[in-house]
């Protein structure tokens, strides 16, 4: 039986779970939840890696509350710190660890010459081809 310490810390990996998904940083997660199954039988780091993908899949698609996701990736971190409790370590820093957030760079343009420019402003004349 798992304490109320291990619970939360296998609910906030779960957490940072979605959070990867949900930049759609699945190559970074999938590592992760790896490592964290190493112990596991090859059955069930097959299932985590399987599930990892149908959770991608289903957020992206939105067929799959974050809340359902959660709740399974509690119950499959909790499954293994049971069997396996020296994965706690691996648990804890997944918890720790939030993947780190994607910037985005708004700038502008402007646009000078001769021509049509689409999206942006234009300067000077705009020539059509009749004289």
């Amino acid at each position: 039986m798992l304490d109320a310490t291990a619970i939360a810390v296998a609910t906030g990996a779960a957490g940072n779970v979605i959070a990867y998904l949900l930049q759609g940083n699945i190559d970074g997660i999938r590592n992760r939840v790896a490592g964290v199954f190493r112990r596991a039988t090859a059955d069930q780091q097959a299932e985590a890696l399987r599930v990892l993908g149908e959770d991608a899949a289903g957020l992206s698609q939105q067929t799959i509350s974050q809340a359902e996701v959660t709740a399974r990736w509690t119950g499959l971190l909790t499954a293994v710190l049971a069997a396996h409790p020296d994965v706690r370590e691996d648990i804890e820093a997944l918890a720790a660890t939030p993947p780190a957030t994607k910037t985005v760079h708004i700038g502008s343009q402007h646009n000078h010459g001769q021509g049509t420019f689409i999206g942006g402003d234009h300067h000077g004349n705009i020539i059509n081809g009749q004289g």
